[in-house]
């Protein structure tokens, strides 16, 4: 049984881990709250992006059915890069653990069906578990998370297009790999199409009658790109505010353990320090019965 000595200190190290942790959940908390306000004001900014685009599309489609954006066109699939979105730090339940699990699956079963993956990894935490795995990562990309921004975005989502438009036809689709933010407690990992773009069905009230100023094409040519700046800034924020949540909830998760192991630890310190002055004093009852007879 351990001494009185070891039980305390045991205990005073306990409850400095609980002071880190109340004090990391508390900072996810505060951090959560400006991630989940960021993400809700893009969202609806990301989808009416898509549905201007899908409306110039659709009508650059019936102008000219054969003569399809490159970031539109629909291929043999070949060669596919995944983007995979994790965090530079640990701490955080299994949010990365289960990123890195579904890319691994998806990078799998795109083998199993002939094509040649590639990778680019936001997050060192990717970046070290696929390196591990001898992955082909084409990008890595870390500290995004540090003061993420549009233009942070923008260079992720210029090496992907710019991957996908190389002449010599290297990439025939992108997916992205996130955690999408549902709520504090909850975050869902997405296996998403990033290209080629799929422009969503418009009836022709949606369509509706527009000149454009400049032509289809040039809009296309500004639009498209621009798109997947945005929805790799959208993925970005997810994950960001996924991050933030799942750190809050494991770190509340680890500081409620800890309570329950001081608890036990000073249960555990008060049975032998009963125990030790029951021996004590038995050893001094023994002595005066000794010294009687």
């Amino acid at each position: 049984m351990p001494n009185l000595k070891d039980i305390r200190k045991r205990i005073g190290s306990v409850k400095n881990t609980q002071k880190i942790t109340r004090a990391m959940k508390l900072v996810a908390a505060a951090r959560l709250r400006k991630a989940q306000q960021n993400i809700l004001e893009l969202r609806p900014y990301a989808l009416k992006t898509l549905d201007v685009l899908s409306n110039v599309a659709a009508r650059a489609a019936e102008e000219d059915p054969e003569a399809a954006h490159p970031l539109l066109e629909v291929r043999d699939v070949d060669h596919a890069m995944l983007v995979v979105l994790t965090s530079d730090r640990g701490l955080a339940g299994s949010f990365n653990a289960s990123i890195c699990k579904a890319a691994h699956a998806k990078w799998k079963q795109l083998e199993a069906e002939g094509v040649n993956v590639k990778f680019t990894v936001i997050g060192r935490k990717g970046r070290d578990y696929f390196r591990r795995r001898g992955a082909d990562i084409e990008h890595d990309f870390t500290g995004v998370f540090e003061e993420l921004s549009l233009e942070k975005a923008g260079e992720i989502g210029r090496a992907v297009v710019h991957a996908y438009e190389h002449p010599k036809g290297e990439l025939d689709s992108v997916y992205l790999v996130y955690n999408e933010f549902k709520s504090a407690i909850s975050q869902e990992v997405v296996v998403e199409q990033l290209l080629p773009i799929v422009p969503t069905q418009l009836d022709e009230e949606s369509l509706g009658d527009f000149e454009y100023e400049p032509d289809k094409k040039t809009l296309l040519d500004r639009l498209l790109p621009m798109y997947v700046e945005v929805e790799t800034f959208r993925a970005l924020l997810e994950s960001v505010a996924s991050e933030h949540g799942a750190r809050m909830t494991a770190m509340d998760a680890a500081t409620g353990n800890a309570s329950d192991m001081i608890d036990k630890l000073t249960l555990q310190y008060n049975r032998a320090r009963q125990a030790a002055i029951t021996k004590e004093l038995m050893e001094i009852i023994g002595g005066a019965e000794a010294l009687k007879g």
